[in-house]
């Protein structure tokens, strides 16, 4: 398989990943968002571990390849759990997803891959969809978290891009980042701990292991093809949550988010098309 279309496939499983986590940090109710963080990245080093342990990868790194691993997990840790637990699954997913227009931008200005002018627009036009799940005014600032977030999550896939062609191991990538997230969290774990359920444990268990399944997966995507090539097809996680948020809650986004999502699915549409075509231009 060409590795373009690797990559592709992996961001597309991702999605779905993180789409059911997301379900289950919903469902885990009303918990901290730093408690239901520390849990889903505790499963997801423990995960990570054993995959290192089994394929005699040893657990340390280049050191030139350090700061890369630090900036790749504070970015990281910017997560979007505060929009998960107050807006519809879709919506708060779509918020989170505008990280593949900021993963670009990274990229381009970071690793000095190139961009052009219709992969430029294609984005864009992904990022105009976006605006119309976000419907921003002034009185839905807690939307900034999750604005935030997609920052940071475009930032860290550019790291990963930067660490697989450093010769980093995926697996240790996604052991630094969890072990890491545990650590930095972990402080305010201890201060304000909120007794749980064996369903609540049970449930951020699951988020923990959805977590891990969509970390592996979009670490390998960027490990084949670059963000320019394969970032817009991470929007199809908008798609996976609509489908949880209507079964498992109900949930029914506006009409504004559908045409969001419209919009956002005919740009991925035409980006794929549009690289089927490059790849067949000689030269």
């Amino acid at each position: 398989m060409n590795k373009k279309y690797k990559g592709i496939l992996y961001i597309v499983v991702s999605a779905f990943c993180f789409a059911l986590m997301n379900l289950f940090v919903r469902m885990a109710g009303d918990l901290p968002s730093i408690q239901k963080s520390f849990f889903r990245n505790f499963v997801a080093a423990i995960f990570a571990c054993v995959i290192l342990l089994k394929e005699n990868i040893p657990f340390r790194c280049k050191r030139e390849n350090l700061i890369y691993l630090v900036l790749r997990a504070v970015f990281g840790i910017l997560c979007n759990f505060y929009a998960i637990d107050h807006l519809v699954l879709a919506d708060a997913s779509m918020l989170n997803k505008m990280s593949p227009f900021f993963a670009v931008v990274f990229s381009f200005l970071i690793l000095k891959e190139k961009v052009t002018v219709p992969q430029a627009l294609f984005v864009a036009g992904a990022f105009l969809g976006s605006l119309f799940v976000i419907k921003p005014t002034f009185a839905n600032m807690n939307l900034f978290p999750s604005v935030l977030g997609g920052i940071g999550a475009g930032a860290a896939y550019t790291m990963v891009r930067k660490l697989g062609e450093r010769g980093e191991k995926g697996p240790f990538i996604v052991f630094f980042f969890s072990a890491f997230s545990c650590l930095a969290t972990l402080p305010w774990l201890i201060f304000d701990y909120h007794p749980m359920s064996a369903a609540q444990l049970i449930t951020l268990l699951l988020a923990g292991l959805a977590a891990a399944g969509g970390q592996f997966s979009i670490t390998a995507a960027y490990f084949y093809a670059p963000a320019r090539e394969i970032s817009v097809y991470d929007y199809s996680q908008i798609l996976f949550s609509a489908a949880l948020g209507f079964l498992f809650f109900g949930q029914i986004p506006d009409v504004l988010s559908w045409v969001g999502y419209g919009i956002i699915c005919g740009m991925a549409v035409l980006m794929f098309f549009y690289n089927k075509k490059e790849l067949r231009t000689p030269g």
